[in-house]
Order: structure tokens, then sequence, then C-alpha cells
């Protein structure tokens, strides 16, 4: 899905695209509401916790495995296995660590076969039997595709949204006044979470193929180039956007479609189901524990190419 274009980009992709519809996602937000405030309830006054492993994994984890019916006891293996497999697609790793990431990614790839396996054997009433059963029924899809497609979803579903949901919460915490006004006012939730994705976004460039000869300024950029486009740096134009290096929730020059999502044929697919996650889970924050507090080491986004690494991140509940 991700390096195909036209029809083929089409026939993987449109599977997914019901699956992924915006009025389905707008359906799940309770549901996500419910799963925030749920992990939240699980802190204890004064306990400091990392946020990234307890809250920032795991209710992205377990809105894609509610969407495409993963067992939840598989968490914890899918999770670990997607987190390290997608450094392959940050750039931001040493020669030692690709047999860890090339054996992660091969444990990704049996873990999906093991799944569409078991719905070939036993269909379900979810989304990976229907997507097996039509796929398998009008032929349009190789084993293999099959199979890459359901890795491509585990990972997109959880590890981008990971680090947008701890940036944004460590954005508001560092600045206090906005994290407050947001406490009181969940109308700015939404204007939260787009500044958010502006001024520390996860994902850092998003790369395309020439498909033609392209004149920049002077420079050719050669059919069948690989260009990448910084988003960090065009999420931080000055032509765009008034004091761009400043995080201001109440911004109103926001672009009518985000760009960290990317665009064309290409937008990410599950645009809505990362909006309704952030949303939903800064709005239970909000709500439940607006005097949390960020201790020790500050956060961090690691990285300029494509996913960003995500560090450690402690919050304290404070009595």
């Amino acid at each position: 899905m991700l390096t195909a274009d036209g029809a083929v980009h089409r026939r993987r992709r449109s599977p997914f695209t019901r699956a992924f519809a915006a009025r389905l996602m707008t359906e799940l937000r309770p549901q996500l509401r419910r799963s925030a405030e749920h992990l939240i309830e699980a802190w204890e006054p004064g306990e400091t916790i990392d946020f990234v492993v307890g809250f920032a994994s795991r209710l992205p984890a377990q809105a894609i495995a509610g969407l495409l019916g993963l067992p939840l006891r598989d968490i914890p293996r899918f999770t670990e296995l997607a987190y390290s497999a997608s450094r392959l697609l940050s750039f931001s790793y040493a020669p030692e660590d690709i047999p860890g990431m090339e054996a992660d990614m091969t444990g990704l790839r049996t873990y999906a076969e093991e799944l569409l396996a078991d719905r070939r054997a036993a269909p379900r009433d979810d989304f990976l039997s229907t997507f097996l059963h039509d796929a398998e029924q009008e032929g349009e899809l190789s084993p293999a595709e099959i199979v890459v497609q359901v890795i491509t979803m585990i990972i997109g579903g959880t590890d981008t949204t990971r680090g947008a949901m701890a940036s944004q919460l460590a954005s508001l915490l560092q600045h206090r006044a906005q994290w407050q006004a947001v406490c009181r006012d969940p109308a700015l939730v939404r204007p939260a979470v787009n500044e958010a994705l502006r001024y520390e976004p996860s994902v850092a460039s998003t790369s395309r193929l020439a498909q033609e000869d392209i004149d920049l300024d002077g420079v050719k950029l050669p059919a069948g180039q690989l260009i990448t486009f910084a988003l960090i740096s065009a999420l931080r134009d000055e032509r765009v956007y008034k004091d761009p290096d400043v995080f201001d929730i109440h911004r109103t020059d926001h672009v009518r479609l985000h760009p960290v999502f990317g665009a064309g044929p290409h937008r990410c697919l599950g645009e809505a189901l990362a909006r309704a996650e952030l949303e939903e889970g800064l709005a239970a924050l909000a709500a439940r524990v607006p005097e949390l507090e960020m201790v020790g080491e500050p956060f961090s986004l690691r990285g300029h190419f494509g996913i960003r690494r995500v560090g450690a991140m402690r919050v304290r509940r404070p009595h």
C-alpha cells in the first residue's frame, strides 16, 4: 500500500478505507474515552509512571486490536514487535541494531500469519475475517500482500499515535497556562491536538518517488528520484504560521488539511482514528487528572526522518 500507486494502490487500500471510515471512528469515540479513563483510574495518587508505557502505548494498541479483531491478550506481544521493527522507518538506528529489528519484523510477520491462519480455520465476526474472506474470494491480493497489509495496519495503528500522544501532553505540561486552559474548557481539546501535531510531530518526513522530471528552483529532480519532504520543517514555515516556533493552542492559522497526515491518494488512512484517539485521550486526561505534572528528564522525540523515536516520559499525579 505504501509503495504502490494507481490501480495497485487502490486495490490494496480500499478494504481498509471502509474499515477506517470517519463515521465509524466517530462511533468509536465513547469506547476510546472509556478506555482512556480506565487507564487513568489505575494510577495511584503520588505515583510516578512512564506515560509512554502506561498510556500512550496502550490506548492506540487497544483501539487497533478492537478494530482488526486482535486478542487483547496479544497487545504486549504485537506492540513490542511493532515498536522495534518500525525503527527501520526512522533511520535512527546503528548497524548493530539491524539484526534485532529484522528478527522482530520476522516475528511480526509470523504473528500476522498466525492470525490469518486462525481466521481461515475459524472465521469470526471481525474485520480480519471479513478482509481475509473478501481478499481470497476476489483474488486481487496475493498471500504475501495480505500478510503485509495486516503488518502495515498494526505498525501504522500503534507507533505514530503513541509518539503524538506523548508529545501533545508534554507540550501542554511544559506550557502550564495552556494545559490549564484545556482542563477548564473541553472545546480547546481539538485545537490543542492540532497545535501539538504541528509543533512537535511524531512523523518527521514523508517520501515520494518522482514520476517525471521536476524543475525545482532551477534544480532538476529526475524521474525515479526518491524525494523526502521534511514535514518537521514545513510545520514551522514562517510563510504559513505566525511565530511558528511558539506553541499556541489558540492559533488561527492552521491549514484546512493538516500536513502531518500527508496529502493526495497516500494521505494517512488512519487520520480519523488517530484524531479520535488523541482527542479522547487528551479529554480524559484533562478531565480526570488536571493536576498532572511532568517529572525527571524532559520528554523528547528523536530523529529527523520518517517516524521519530519516542523517549521516556515520567509524570506524577500529586496526592
